[in-house]
């Protein structure tokens, strides 16, 4: 009977309300027409085609480490200098690599864009080509781990240093900021709080100064958000998560001006993290089904994070569309929609209670799979303090807000009432 009063819960006027605007959003803007006359949708199929010069409908797999190189000796060594060359060698680039950058362009509204082997590799190589020796970066606390660490640990090793600020206090990156900063990196949604970043105000900022933006737009993905359009600079995504969405390559990108996208291309070609022909091919697959699979998620993740709002075993749930969320008006200016991430924290006296109700959670779950990564076609549940624990003292975890108790979810695909059964049954057993 309790399951059953839970479930009904989400059919209140409410609840119908925020799931409507989930989806309106969401189609406003996969609808919206991008450079050319084309709504977004279409773009995901069709754009790019022209890189593909053979008569099949699916592109081929340039699998191919060289290409044979052109009659004349002048045309050789133009391309052997032409910037990203589809039929050169493939660290340089491929025909499927093109069609991937130019679909990503479309969708960021960017002049164009550049592909790497990993998240990781993108972020990595966008860094190093604008930050030099000496040179200073101001970051917000909340991040990926990964880049956290890239931040903290190794570029100092050559010179640079990073001031981590609140990302919601537009005067912390303001007071932070030294006549050698260089980047200003900043995430939004944050990993794994959802903590939103003012996009306009830290372009503003930066801009006065002479400061380059970039903005990891992964959980957003550019159906929700597009940086570019409130003056960032470079907005990078980790295509393994939403971009790809099955769990089945690893992939990283960057989207951005001519002129910073070459700079980029550069680094990569050199640190070796080119996009292998497969992955890219794979990535391209992925794509055709971005705004189906991003607007279904997106809408099971509102619904999920409302139910679990309500719920007498959990303590606060972190997702943008939830009213209760302190920057949920800033999502509603800045975003076209919610992203289907969410974290929720237990209930629990003691952080020792809090870590064991977390994992009994967790490992209780029939659908979602714990599992590191997340933006795939199925659920993903992991804890964070765990995932995470060597990337962040203890200490630093309790500053950027990751407790015992803290657990994200990757919402899916599946039916949300089959999910909201599957918490049912999980939270039972706390």
């Amino acid at each position: 009977m309790a399951n059953s009063k839970r479930v009904t819960r989400f059919s209140d006027p409410a609840a119908r309300l925020l799931k409507q605007f989930i989806y309106m959003s969401a189609s406003q803007h996969t609808t919206h027409r991008s450079h050319s006359t084309r709504s977004v949708e279409t773009e995901l199929i069709h754009a790019g085609a022209q890189h593909n010069t053979t008569r099949a409908v699916v592109p081929p797999i340039w699998q191919t480490s060289t290409y044979k190189a052109p009659e004349s000796a002048e045309d050789f060594a133009e391309l052997a200098s032409a910037i990203n060359p589809k039929e050169f060698y493939s660290r340089y680039g491929n025909p499927t690599n093109a069609q991937v950058q130019e679909i990503l362009a479309k969708l960021e509204g960017a002049e164009t864009a550049v592909l790497a082997a990993s998240g990781m590799g993108a972020i990595s190589a966008a860094i190093l080509s604008v930050v030099r020796a000496g040179g200073h970066i101001v970051a917000q606390t909340s991040l990926y781990a990964g880049t956290f660490a890239l931040l903290r640990d190794l570029l100092p090793r050559f010179g640079i240093e990073t001031t981590f600020v609140d990302q919601t206090r537009i005067e912390a990156f303001e007071a932070a900021l030294r006549p050698n900063t260089q980047l200003i990196y900043v995430e939004t949604p944050s990993n794994p709080l959802m903590t939103l970043t003012d996009l306009k105000a830290v372009a503003t900022l930066a801009k006065a100064h002479g400061i380059t933006t970039f903005c990891d737009n992964t959980f957003a993905t550019p159906l929700a958000q597009r940086p570019l359009e409130h003056g960032i600079d470079l907005s990078l995504h980790s295509a393994t998560k939403y971009l790809g969405g099955h769990s089945d390559l690893t992939a990283g990108a960057a989207c951005g001006n001519a002129h910073l996208i070459e700079r980029i291309w550069k680094t990569t070609v050199l640190l070796g993290c080119a996009l292998s022909s497969f992955d890219s091919w794979l990535l391209l697959r992925g794509l055709r089904t971005l705004s189906l699979r991003v607007q279904k998620a997106s809408a099971n993740a509102a619904q999920l994070a409302a139910y679990l709002e309500a719920h007498p075993k959990i303590a606060r749930v972190y997702h943008p569309s939830l009213p209760s969320h302190p920057q949920h008006q800033l999502a509603r200016e800045q975003m076209h929609g919610f992203t289907a991430m969410m974290s929720f924290e237990v209930k629990g006296e003691t952080p020792e209670e809090q870590y064991h109700k977390a994992q009994t959670l967790i490992g209780s779950m029939k659908l979602a799979v714990n599992a590191v990564s997340l933006g795939g076609v199925e659920s993903l549940i992991v804890h964070p303090a765990s995932m995470w624990h060597a990337q962040y003292t203890a200490e630093q975890r309790d500053a950027v807000g990751i407790s015992a108790g803290l657990v994200r979810f990757s919402a899916g695909i599946e039916a949300c009432s089959d999910l909201i059964a599957d918490f049912e049954q999980a939270l039972s057993r706390l």
